[in-house]
């Protein structure tokens, strides 16, 4: 959209209209320090056509997964995009539609909805799905606000191995709702079941922990949903959706909450976002889930139809009695995860999830060969492992930049030892690819 400039003409008008004699007038309740004095020392206004270019050339300093091979993970992967994905979500009734409010002119967009939130139901075992949330992160604090609001208990016990991330964004939602955080520690890269055993009370809201987990490992949760509901506690699994071509569902461990950041099925990586939160529940959580769900029904002439069947929020319900203040879905995406989910169909996830965990264990097994690199966890993992180094690891990294090619990212980013870097392995990633990784990176060891 142009921008669409007000002449002074324009402006006298509109403050004449409002009864004020000069712009000023609109800040009278803005403090005076907080009011810019001085000129702002701005360059000279220049033309559309001379800005759209500098934004091109600005643009074009960064760098890219289309230009680079890209081996990195930490939430967010370079998973392939099936070509249809554009030209549908590009079209006008889905790219620019608003919260399907009057069901009878929404009908399209209610259904892509229905078909997502179907289709996650099939994919994680759980009974129902919400609309879609922000992120993966929020998801998760989500879940936990609606664990304690079903208890009634304000403890909650959360594995270490979750991504530093969404810990975050989950204490930053808990922190003004009297929820105490209890985090569990790993042993090996993965947190044990004697671990939650050994801190698990009545008094405990919930349990959760995230599949493979941050540091790429699969988490043994064979146990944890028994043990969770021996106390009327709740069940939370974060787990990466791409990883269900391969593993266990959620529910067959009675999950009673799964969380997932969908940033994987058929959405690019965009610098962090948007992306789009997975929510999916049983179905006596459902009057508490947060977001909206959409339901099938019939209309007066039996003609099969949808709505917004639950919105559980402010807004729509009693303030005290709303699960949630999240005010939308992110609707555009979650129809580019329902397109991709679609297209992959059964067969084709279970193709990409093995593709991902070939690649990674060959990347592994080929690294872990070179003098001076080890894989930091002897623990099974799908598509994302830590090596340790007794390189430097940053200098690596900036080095197989200057190749063309991001190679990890320093767990030191995070907090972690300084002489580690994450990996993932993507279906994306060839044996050719895999192979130059190796390549060059034995070229610049041996240049240190």
């Amino acid at each position: 959209m142009p921008y669409i400039v007000n002449t002074d003409q324009d402006r006298k008008e509109m403050m004449e209209k409002i009864g004020i004699s000069k712009f000023e007038e609109l800040l009278a309740d803005i403090p005076e320090e907080f009011i810019l004095k001085e000129n702002l020392d701005l360059e000279k206004s220049s033309s559309e056509l001379d800005v759209s270019k500098k934004l091109h050339k600005l643009a074009a300093k960064n760098s890219n997964t289309l230009d680079n091979i890209s081996f990195l993970g930490g939430g967010s992967y370079d998973h392939y995009i099936p070509s249809v994905i554009a030209p549908i979500i590009s079209r006008p009734e889905f790219l620019t539609s608003y919260t399907p409010y009057q069901a009878e002119v929404s009908q399209g967009t209610l259904q892509t909805i229905y078909e997502f939130q179907s289709m996650l139901c099939n994919l994680t075992g759980m009974d129902i799905t919400n609309a879609s949330m922000y992120d993966g992160a929020t998801a998760m604090a989500e879940a936990i606000l609606l664990a304690c609001s079903q208890t009634k208990k304000r403890k909650v016990l959360i594995a270490s191995t979750i991504a530093p991330v969404s810990l975050d964004v989950v204490r930053t939602y808990v922190k003004d709702h009297n929820i105490e955080l209890l985090l569990v520690d790993e042993k090996d890269g993965r947190v044990p079941f004697e671990a939650f055993e050994k801190n698990f009370n009545k008094e405990i809201a919930a349990i959760i922990i995230q599949t493979p987990n941050f540091y790429g490992n699969i988490e043994d949760l064979e146990k944890l949903g028994e043990l969770a509901h021996s106390e009327k506690c709740l069940f939370i699994v974060s787990q990466d959706p791409i990883s269900l071509g391969l593993l266990k569902k959620p529910a067959e461990y009675d999950a009673d909450i799964v969380v997932a950041e969908g940033q994987c099925l058929g959405l690019p990586q965009s610098f962090g976002g948007p992306y789009l939160g997975l929510f999916s529940a049983t179905k006596k959580l459902m009057r508490k889930i947060p977001g909206r769900i959409v339901g099938a029904t019939e209309d007066t002439n039996g003609d099969r139809g949808f709505v917004l069947t639950l919105q559980t929020r402010e807004q729509h319900i009693r303030r005290s009695k709303a699960t949630s203040n999240i005010c939308t879905a992110q609707a555009l995406c979650a129809l580019s995860a329902g397109i991709y989910m679609a297209t992959m169909g059964e067969e084709g996830f279970k193709e990409v999830a093995k593709n991902c965990y070939l690649g990674s264990h060959y990347l592994a097994k080929e690294i872990s060969q070179i003098d001076g690199f080890e894989l930091r966890y002897d623990a099974p993992f799908f598509k994302e492992f830590v090596v340790k180094t007794k390189y430097s690891v940053d200098t690596i990294l900036n080095k197989m930049v200057d190749r063309g090619m991001f190679a990890g990212i320093p767990m030191s980013k995070f907090g972690k030892s300084s002489d580690e870097f994450l990996i993932a392995v993507t279906e994306k990633r060839n044996r050719e690819e895999i192979d130059l990784y190796i390549k060059n990176l034995k070229e610049i060891i041996s240049e240190m």
